[in-house]
Parts: structure tokens; sequence; C-alpha cells
């Protein structure tokens, strides 16, 4: 029998499709259910918020018919309110926008509820979290960035951890989601797990070497141990 103090921690994971080859996905989508991933993960870009493109809709909408997991879209751009329609008719599940890139978050995130998907915010790493109690009704989860778009291999900024710490003594924000997503890998997660995160958005760590479900195993293995 597990004790409680060596359980395996209870965090979902949800694999970034950004860093696996767009020939391979097929592939990949396959192992990653087998594997157990919770969430498929897609960074919407514009090249304006971030200084990036990688995956677009046309990519959702051909994956859709695909998997049955569920489709976990995070935008990166300025002025996201537009392309929710579309997103949720695409299948996506949820969908994060930037904070920084929503003047009025209540007003999108509450567009994404009506559609049918679960809403949520993103902070950039150098963003302090605010007062969110006022958008209870619509938002489901916040997402934490841990890296910056630097280049292609992002540095992991462990500081930003602090951010999880804030849901101690609120019993609002403990009853939010809190997903922790950049440079999450073997050798970090456990401390991102035991900081409070829910959920982990994993790219490079996942795919690396093309062995999925060993490297989820390993991920989750190493949120556990000692």
């Amino acid at each position: 029998m597990v004790s409680a103090k060596n359980a395996m921690p209870d965090f979902k994971i949800s694999p970034s499709l950004a860093s696996v080859s767009l020939l391979d996905l097929r592939e990949a989508l396959n192992e990653l259910e087998k594997a157990g991933a919770d969430y498929l993960h897609f960074d919407v870009e514009d090249g304006v918020f971030v200084p990036l493109m990688t995956l677009g809709t046309k990519l959702i909408s051909d994956l859709r018919p695909l998997s049955i997991l569920p489709f976990d879209v995070h935008l990166m751009m300025v002025n996201p309110e537009w392309i929710i329609p579309e997103l949720i008719v695409l299948g996506a599940d949820r969908i994060s926008v930037q904070y920084e890139a929503c003047p009025y978050p209540r007003r999108v995130l509450r567009r994404i509820v009506e559609l049918g998907g679960a809403a949520g915010l993103a902070f950039n790493p150098s963003t302090p979290l605010p007062d969110l109690e006022y958008l209870a009704p619509f938002l489901s989860f916040l997402v934490i960035l841990t890296t910056e778009p630097e280049g292609p291999d992002c540095p992991y900024l462990p500081t930003v951890l602090r951010k999880l710490e804030a849901k101690a003594n609120d019993p609002y924000l403990v009853s939010l989601e809190w997903v922790v997503d950049g440079g999450v890998s073997p050798e970090n997660i456990r401390e991102v797990v035991q900081a409070g995160a829910d959920t982990v958005v994993v790219g490079r760590a996942v795919f690396q070497g093309g062995k999925i479900q060993e490297n989820i195993t390993a991920l989750r293995a190493a949120a556990g141990s000692k």
C-alpha cells in the first residue's frame, strides 16, 4: 500500500504539439493516447505578441477527428477575441488567452464560455497576478508561463513558481486549475508539481528521441520520486 507521503502526485500532462515534427503527428497522437496524456496542447501565435508562428487553425481542424483527447489551445496573440468562435467550431475544448493581450478579460472569457469552452488566462513571467475573483463566473484555469520566447530552447525560470503561492490562503484561487507551461522536464517537474501545478504543459521532454511513452512515464516517475 502506498502511503500518502509517497503517493504519486495527482497532476495532468498536456503535451505541446509545437515540439513534434508535423510529419510525425498521426503516429504521435496514437502514442500520446496510449501513454496517458490528458490534453493536447496547441500554441496559436501571431508573430506579433510573440516573435514566433508555429501552429494554426487548419492543424487543429485536421487533427480533431484523429484524437479523443481534449484540445487545449493557448492563444499567444494580440486581439484574440475574433478567433475564438472558429476555434470552438474546429474542436477546441479549452482556450487560454494572454492577460497582457486582453484589456477586458472578463468579456473575452465570457465569450469562450458562452460558446461552450472552458476559459483560461495565461501570464507571462514578468506579469504579477492581479485580483481575479471578479472573473469567477467564467475563469476555469490559469496558465503560469515559466519561460520567455528567447529562442528555440527557452530557459526554465524557476522563480516564477512563486506565483503559485498565491492560492495558499485564497479559496477562490484554490478552486481554479493551475497550469505551468515552459521548460518542464524530468529534472524540474517535481518542484513544479510540489509548487501546486495541477497540469503541466510539456514539449521537448515528451517528444525527445521519439520515445513518447517512455518519456511520459519518466516524467510521472520523476514527479513522484523522492
